[in-house]
């Protein structure tokens, strides 16, 4: 039964990897748009580390890397959407998610399947030829440790459950608002300015850093970066994949708890 269950969400994950492999132009307009921002914000970043050398204890070149991580996690994370929110509210709102609810299937577990497919993709296809762009042209602090890059990937995939986590949520919400548009655009906006995309974190002053550090978003961009940056290592490192799997772990339960309370009171708009 178990096997059966695995096989299938394997399946939906592979299917969302191609559904996006599809999406060539978009694709391609997406890695020159990352790229475009890396230039703009690696040249911001450069002047400001030339008035203040290691701030947020980075020095110029692990200040830079982090710019070009943030372009390549941009997508995999969807903080300025593109993940699977928008067509599960939609559903939501027609109603067609009453077809969803009678699948044999649990609905988180399909859209966690299914944007993690997408994620993946999006690692490969956008985020990738950015940060090789950025390596070629600026002087990065890239590791030359394989152990590093896979203590990284294994912090992408748990950032990337952390961020379904919130989208779900985020979705879910349409069954009581019937247009989830306000509540997307404000989760936008703390992603963007909570996870480090704007700043790192570790710029943020006193209590406002600390607090900004313990929030989920930290655990899509800044974790992740300072994984590779080698901020983490030995037994932070295991604090550190504790903190994202608690998030992780916190956020799908809440998910789960919403989807069983919107289950019972189906509102739907216009049908």
């Amino acid at each position: 039964m178990r096997t059966g269950r695995f096989r299938l969400y394997s399946a939906v994950a592979r299917s969302g990897f191609r559904r996006y492999a599809t999406y060539r132009t978009a694709t391609a307009a997406g890695v020159f748009t990352n790229t475009v921002f890396g230039l703009i914000l690696a040249y911001t970043y450069i002047a400001l580390w030339d008035e203040r050398p290691h701030l947020g204890g980075y020095d110029q070149a692990q200040a830079v890397t982090f710019v070009w991580l943030g372009q390549a996690l941009l997508a995999v994370m969807a903080l300025m959407g593109g993940g699977f929110e928008g067509e599960l509210i939609e559903r939501i709102r027609t109603g067609d998610i009453a077809i969803d609810l009678y699948r044999p299937a649990d609905l988180q577990t399909w859209w966690l399947a299914t944007d993690l497919g997408r994620g993946a993709f999006q690692l490969l296809g956008r985020g990738a030829l950015p940060m090789l762009f950025g390596a070629l042209v600026f002087e990065l602090a890239l590791p030359a440790d394989p152990l590093r890059w896979l203590a990284f990937l294994v912090s992408v995939v748990l950032g990337a459950v952390v961020s379904f986590g919130i989208r779900y949520l985020v979705a879910l919400s349409a069954f009581w608002m019937l247009d989830g548009a306000g509540m997307t655009q404000l989760a936008m906006l703390a992603g963007t300015f909570f996870s480090g995309m704007v700043l790192p974190l570790n710029v943020f002053p006193g209590a406002l850093g600390e607090f900004a550090r313990a929030l989920p978003w930290s655990a899509q961009l800044q974790v992740p970066a300072d994984v590779l940056l080698g901020t983490h290592t030995g037994t932070d490192l295991l604090w550190t994949y504790a903190f994202q799997l608690g998030w992780a772990a916190a956020l799908l339960l809440a998910g789960r708890l919403l989807q069983t309370a919107a289950t019972r009171r189906v509102v739907v708009q216009g049908g």
